[in-house]
């Protein structure tokens, strides 16, 4: 299956040469096949190389690779050069940056793909080094629409299993998809693109914070009760920058408070979510269909679905996410862009209307409500089918 991005890359590879096209996304979302998809589909020459082995490659890696592709990618047309995990070379935007500029100025056409499994430490780079010489093409986790359309996935597949396509023939046994997902994904995630490129004064910590968050998907917990439960905890402000670096690994956030203009993130305490449900039910230690039975468990999972959907899809135009509460009153998430605002509540089972929407619009009479779930609100099918910006009034 094609997804979205693959097309506006086809599109820009086949433009007159302007901009460094940079992809980036969490791990394992397909951002590989989809440069070099788009390169063989573009029509021109390309050469692929990866940054991404146990060490760190010295920054004369970006000059051999670029050396390369200018030699075997010649012709007046140019190639394409795909530098896959860049960020994990030291300095790479400084190099990169030289020798973008120096082909630019010589007329050189090669065309130049920058893959990043960690958004944060990829944009870091960029806004050093190299401001107006990039297009950033987000590549979120696989939401509910691909996966059905790739794998015929149902809605409780989705949100039992989440939106890893590596991992989808492995759900007929649900011990060695939960196995894959903690040995293959999480723990590379931890390892190589949060350890490995960030000071980690207390790495245990971090895994400790990262099981919590999974645990607590789709609940508020105050820094001071993280303390609480972690061992060697240090400080509310470790953590919140150990939750920063997660956020920017594409695995897991925490949500701030909505207070009208300004949603207040280390003024209050964060709602943890997962961006992917397989976090939570590879860890989870029962079965989906236990899962499933338990109401209290499965509320709390379809709740993380919605909110990893509208964070995946949100920052794709621009839309922040937060969550609301005033005393008893809450929302569960909150879409704010340009002054529209819609607050969201989820439910997974049939209920009366949630008092925390009455709330919440009396507070902010010109916000839309919405009801996610079965009865009055929106199926969640429908929901899960449609990206963040279509729900925003």
């Amino acid at each position: 299956m094609r997804r979205a991005q693959h097309d506006v890359l086809v599109r820009r590879l086949r433009e007159p040469r302007r901009f460094i096209e940079v992809i980036a996304g969490p791990r394992q979302v397909g951002k590989t096949t989809l440069a070099l998809g788009a390169a063989v589909e573009c029509g021109l020459p390309h050469r692929y190389a990866s940054a991404d082995g146990p060490a760190p490659p010295h920054v004369r890696w970006i000059d051999e690779q670029w050396d390369a592709a200018t030699l075997t990618l010649g012709g007046a047309a140019g190639g394409v050069l795909v530098l896959d995990e860049v960020q994990k070379v030291p300095r790479w935007s400084e190099a990169v940056k030289a020798r973008w500029d120096d082909d630019t100025r010589h007329g050189r056409q090669l065309r130049v793909v920058v893959l990043g499994s960690a958004p944060l430490l990829v944009q870091q780079g960029l806004t050093e080094s190299l401001a107006g010489r990039f297009e950033l093409l987000r590549a979120p986790h696989w939401s509910f629409t691909e996966m059905r359309e790739a794998f015929g996935w149902g809605l409780e597949d989705y949100v039992c299993f989440g939106g890893y396509p590596g991992a989808a023939g492995l759900i007929a046994d649900p011990a060695r998809w939960a196995a894959y997902v903690r040995d293959g994904l999480v723990e590379t995630t931890l390892s190589r693109d949060v350890l490995l490129m960030s000071r980690i004064d207390k790495p245990a910590l971090l895994r400790q914070l990262f099981d919590l968050a999974c645990a607590y998907s789709s609940r508020e917990l105050s820094y001071t009760k993280m303390l609480g439960q972690l061992q060697d905890a240090g400080n509310t402000t470790t953590l919140a920058h150990y939750l920063d670096l997660l956020a920017g690994a594409g695995i897991v956030t925490g949500l701030p408070k909505y207070a009208g203009d300004v949603a207040r993130r280390r003024a209050s305490s964060p709602k943890l979510c997962v961006l992917n449900t397989a976090l939570v039910t590879s860890r989870a230690g029962t079965s989906p269909e236990r899962l499933r039975a338990d109401p209290e468990a499965w509320g709390r999972l379809v709740e993380s679905a919605v909110g990893a959907h509208l964070l995946n899809t949100a920052a794709l135009d621009g839309i922040e996410v937060a969550y609301w509460r005033e005393g008893a009153a809450e929302v569960d998430f909150v879409l704010h862009a340009g002054g529209r605002i819609t607050a969201i509540e989820v439910k997974s089972a049939l209920s009366s209307p949630p008092a925390g929407l009455r709330a919440f619009q009396r507070q902010f009479p010109k916000a839309r409500t919405l009801l996610v779930g079965p009865g009055a609100g929106v199926p969640l099918e429908l929901f899960l089918s449609r990206p963040a910006a279509e729900w925003l009034s």
